[in-house]
């Protein structure tokens, strides 16, 4: 089976947006029509999209500046080693300290559940976590389900 990968340059995280995977698949199926009607490849060939780098481990900190205007999820163990997750967004690295700041997004996961679709507080818009490298233990793209 061909494989064929499209990134859109033009954005430093190099995402393609669905008006751009519509317009691709719309042209490609086109062509696959046209080769299939003159018989140069097999009639029942079918386009498959997918991103499978949207839920992968994020390198820390090699990934992070990529992708600091997209949320992430950030599993971590507090100062007492607790296990803990949140939803946040990179505010900055601290290359010098080896540690990262990290601000809540304003997502579902992160509001009270009597919130009810109200957005986060003032303080928690203002809440910031500075964790080092080696307390992150997992970092993924937030996909919102």
């Amino acid at each position: 089976m061909g494989r064929m990968i499209c990134a859109n340059y033009k954005h430093s995280c190099w995402f393609l947006s669905m008006e751009d995977i519509q317009s691709y698949s719309h042209e490609y199926k086109k062509k696959l029509d046209e080769a299939g009607a003159v018989g140069d490849i097999p009639s029942d060939l079918a386009i498959e999209v997918s991103s499978p780098d949207a839920d992968r481990l994020l390198r820390i900190p090699n990934d992070l500046q990529r992708f600091k205007n997209m949320a992430m999820r950030v599993k971590y163990a507090d100062s007492k080693s607790m296990k803990k997750e949140g939803i946040f967004f990179l505010e900055s690295i601290e290359m010098d300290s080896g540690s990262c700041v990290w601000r809540l997004a304003d997502v579902k996961e992160n509001r009270h559940p009597s919130a009810k679709g109200r957005p986060l507080t003032r303080k928690q818009k203002d809440w910031r976590l500075n964790l080092p490298y080696e307390m992150l233990e997992q970092v993924t793209l937030y996909i919102k389900t």
